[in-house]
C-alpha cells in the first residue's frame, strides 16, 4: 500500500496549465520525480530567479540538487533532443547525473517526424494540429511491435541490428505513400551513434528503483505531460495526443501498481486555453481572449504557437476530476486576471437548447455546444505578492470559492506568477503535509 508520500501532478484541461511551475515547486522536497508518459511535444516552462529553462523531456525536478528524475516507459524518447536538451541545462549549470531512462521506453527517430508531418499535409483542413514532433508514428510503432526501446542502445550493435530491420519498411512507408526518399542506414547511425553512446548508460530498470524508493518511504513525484482533454481514451479524440494522459498512467507508465498512487494534484488555469484544432466551448474570440493571450503569455513553449484562449470551464474541470480521481486543484495564473472589469465561469452548456452538466462524450456534440457563464466582478490588485488566501482581494478569493463549489474538488495550490516565489499553499492543504 502507499506509504502516503507519493503524489500524481497532472493537466486538468487541455495542457498548457502551468504545470512546470507547479512541479518544480512540489520537487524541492522530492527525492525522485518521474514522468511517464508523451516526449518532447511537451514543454513545460520553469522560472527560477531570474533564469527560464523550458523542458521537454526531462522531468521538472532536475532543477532540484539531489532529486533522482527518471523518463518512465510511457513515454516515447527522441534520444537527439533529449541530448541537447541536457547539454543545455548542464551549459547553464544543472546537474543531470540524477536523470535515468527506463529500459523499455521507445524511441522517437528522425522517420517518425516525416511521417508525423506527411500525414498532417494529408489530412489538409482535417488535419489533428501536431505538434509534429512525430510522437504519434513512434506510438503507433510501439503498438505495432517494431519499434526500438531505450534498451537498445545499450549497445551500438543492438540498435544497428534494430534499426536495419526496421528501416526497410519505414522507407517503403515513406516513399510509396508520402513519395518521400527516405533515408540511408549508415548515415542514420552515423547521427545517432554520439546520441546512442551518450544515453546508453542512463538506461536503467527504472520500475525497480520506483519500488526501492517506495519501500524506502521517499516522496516521490510524479510528473505528467499535456491535459486531460487530450488523453487518447477521454480526450477530445481525435484532437488528442498519442498517450494516456491521466493519473492512472502513473502507474503503467512506470512499473508500478495503482496502490502506490496517494494524491493526484490537477493542475487548472484561472482561465482556459489549448493548441490546435477541436472544439473549445469556453472560448473567447473577443477582445477578452486576445487580452488573456497577451497578458498570460500564451504561447505554445514546444511550437511556439499562439493558444487559444477563454474562459474557465467547470465541466471540463468537473470530467477531468472524475477520470483522474483528482484530491486536490492547484490554480495557476490567478494573476493574469487582475484589472479585467469581470470576470466568467463556464458552469454549464447549452447543447442545441437541452443544457448539460455532464462533459459530452461524443465530439460531434461538443462541437455543438455554447457555455452558460456566470459572470463576476473582477479585481484591480496587483496580487502578485500574495503569499496567503488572506492576502488577495475579496473577488479573487470569491472567484476561487466558485471553482471550487462548481468542479467540487478544493483548492490546495495558487500560483501567482511565475517564479517559485509566488505560490500560495491554503493552510488545510494536504500538500502541507506531503511537503513542508
Amino acid at each position: 500500500m502507499s506509504n502516503g508520500n507519493s503524489l500524481v501532478v497532472v493537466g486538468a484541461q487541455w495542457g498548457d496549465e502551468g504545470k512546470g511551475k507547479v512541479i518544480d515547486y512540489l520537487a524541492d522536497k522530492a527525492d525522485l520525480v518521474a514522468r511517464f508518459q508523451g516526449g518532447n511535444n511537451a514543454g513545460h516552462t520553469v522560472v527560477y530567479g531570474a533564469n527560464i529553462f523550458k523542458l521537454h523531456h526531462v522531468p521538472s525536478g532536475i532543477l532540484n540538487e539531489g532529486t533522482l528524475c527518471l523518463l518512465g516507459n510511457g513515454m516515447v524518447v527522441d534520444p537527439l533532443v533529449l541530448v541537447d536538451e541536457l547539454s543545455e541545462l548542464e551549459k547553464r549549470g544543472i546537474n543531470t547525473k540524477g536523470l535515468r531512462i527506463s529500459s523499455k521506453a521507445h524511441l522517437n527517430m528522425f522517420y517518425h517526424r516525416d511521417l508525423d508531418e506527411e500525414n498532417e499535409k494529408l489530412l489538409g483542413e482535417r488535419k489533428i494540429g501536431t505538434t509534429g514532433r512525430g510522437i504519434g508514428p513512434a506510438y503507433a510503432d510501439k503498438v505495432m511491435r517494431r519499434g526500438i526501446r531505450a534498451v537498445d542502445m545499450v549497445e551500438f550493435r543492438t540498435f544497428r541490428q534494430r534499426l536495419e530491420e526496421i528501416l526497410p519498411l519505414q522507407n517503403l512507408i515513406l516513399n510509396k505513400i508520402y513519395d518521400h526518399k527516405g533515408y540511408d542506414l549508415e548515415q542514420l547511425l552515423d547521427i545517432y551513434r554520439p546520441a546512442v553512446e551518450r544515453l546508453g548508460p542512463l538506461v536503467s530498470d527504472t520500475s525497480l528503483i520506483l519500488a526501492e524508493s517506495l519501500q524506502n518511504g521517499d516522496k516521490i513525484l510524479f510528473e505528467g505531460a499535456q491535459g486531460a482533454l487530450l488523453d487518447l481514451d477521454h480526450g477530445t479524440y481525435p484532437y488528442v495526443t498519442s498517450s494516456s494522459t491521466t493519473a492512472a498512467a502513473a502507474a503503467s507508465g512506470n512499473g508500478i501498481g495503482p496502490q502506490h498512487i496517494d494524491q493526484v494534484l490537477g493542475v487548472i488555469k484561472a482561465y482556459t486555453t489549448r493548441v490546435g484544432e477541436g472544439p473549445f466551448p469556453t472560448e473567447d474570440h473577443s477582445e477578452a481572449g486576445a487580452q488573456l493571450r497577451e497578458r498570460g503569455n500564451e504561447f505554445g513553449t514546444t511550437t511556439g504557437r499562439p493558444r487559444r484562449c477563454g474562459w474557465f470551464d467547470a465541466v471540463i474541470a468537473r470530467y477531468a476530476a472524475r477520470i483522474n480521481g483528482l484530491t486536490g486543484l492547484a490554480v495557476t495564473k490567478l494573476d493574469v486576471l487582475s484589472g479585467m472589469d469581470t470576470v466568467k465561469i463556464g458552469v454549464s452548456y447549452d447543447c442545441e437548447g437541452s443544457r448539460a452538466e455532464i462533459f459530452p462524450t461524443s465530439i460531434e456534440k461538443l462541437s455543438k455546444c455554447s457555455p452558460v457563464f456566470e459572470t463576476f466582478p473582477g479585481w484591480d490588485e496587483d496580487i502578485s505578492r500574495a503569499r496567503t488566501i488572506e492576502d488577495l482581494p475579496a473577488a479573487a478569493r470569491h472567484f476561487l470559492e466558485v471553482i471550487e463549489d462548481r468542479v467540487g474538488v478544493r483548492i490546495e495550490l495558487v500560483s501567482v506568477g511565475p517564479d517559485r516565489s509566488q505560490t500560495i499553499i491554503k493552510d488545510s492543504s494536504n500538500l502541507k503535509r506531503w511537503h513542508f
